[in-house]
């Protein structure tokens, strides 16, 4: 399989990224950084990977947050910090994840609805359930949960394996079978795909029960890396989880995914975040940064560059003859 130009071009910005963060900021890329950096971006990438397979068929899921918080409520407020609950309570979490998706599908794929107004409102469902389960109020995860999603192995936190898994699933099963080239395929062109008798609303609808199921295993993680975690923490992960798709070189229009892109974009918005933090620069400003990244994804996949410099340099004025 060819390298995706945007494999090349975030794998160039992350390694850049790097050496600017160990040239000007040397605590940014520390092992104490580090070790705070990539469970988080691990999570962000899970998180990428679901948002990609909804934006392959030309959606866009904005109930991320209300999928992270509900997981990670429910495998802390059920167990309550015993551990013989902890499999009952990551089983319900899936249901809801699975439940949440199929609405997000049957509303979209079925009735047609926008992919915004949908996924929003389920995202307020969501939240709804988290609420009614929580109180809004934290609960100390459990320790076999601490212990494996917040643990680490070899002097790598463990989320970032968890993160691996996911990339291995998702590739296999959008590159290399079938089912998934049909997939890419009805992302590419709908019209085209249920002329030769695909099934483009099965398609559509699965993308976001895929999703949810990859969200609340980022709220599982989420729970056993924070041993503490607030109600709320899916709220960071909506805007990252669009711009890691983007910037890994996704186009928002549907077609071709790029899951190895991604998840080396959610380590270069997570390094390039936690660099803001380290300067010492307000914690306003980092949704700032990701959404200027989001910008410049969309702009160096979108824009014709070599046109607008060809227009650029045709109108540029021609010095008269001394």
């Amino acid at each position: 399989m060819s390298v995706s130009k945007g494999l090349v071009t975030i794998g160039a910005a992350t390694v850049l990224l790097f050496v600017v963060s160990a040239v000007f900021q040397p605590a940014s890329v520390s092992s104490t950084s580090f070790s705070g950096m990539l469970p988080i971006a691990a999570v962000l990438a899970i998180a990428g990977l679901g948002q990609m397979l909804v934006v392959q068929q030309g959606g866009i899921d904005l109930s991320v947050a209300g999928g992270i918080s509900l997981a990670l409520v429910i495998v802390t407020h059920i167990p309550d910090g015993d551990d013989s609950r902890l499999l009952p309570a990551v089983l319900l979490a899936l249901v809801f994840a699975t439940a949440a998706g199929l609405l997000n599908g049957v509303l979209i794929g079925g009735l047609r609805l926008n992919p915004i107004i949908a996924t929003l409102g389920t995202n307020a469902l969501l939240y709804g359930v988290n609420i009614g389960i929580s109180g809004g109020r934290p609960r100390i995860t459990t320790r076999r949960l601490g212990s494996i999603a917040g643990g680490s192995t070899a002097g790598i936190p463990n989320s970032v394996f968890f993160a691996l898994a996911a990339l291995l699933v998702v590739s296999l099963l959008v590159k290399w079978t079938v089912a998934g080239r049909r997939f890419e395929a009805v992302g590419a062109n709908p019209r085209a795909a249920g002329a030769i008798g695909l099934r483009v609303r099965s398609h559509q609808t699965l993308s976001y029960v895929w999703a949810q199921l990859l969200y609340c295993l980022g709220g599982i993680l989420i729970a056993g890396i924070t041993s503490q975690p607030i109600a709320y923490a899916g709220d960071t992960f909506l805007l990252p989880s669009v711009a890691v798709v983007v910037l890994g070189g996704t186009s928002l229009l549907g077609g071709r995914g790029f899951p190895v892109a991604t998840v080396v974009a959610a380590v270069f918005l997570q390094q390039l975040t936690q660099l803001v933090d380290v300067m010492g620069v307000s914690p306003a400003i980092s949704p700032l940064v990701q959404a200027a990244a989001l910008a410049v994804g969309v702009s160096l996949y979108t824009v014709d560059w070599r046109a607008l410099w060809a227009l650029v340099g045709r109108r540029r004025p021609v010095a008269a003859p001394s």
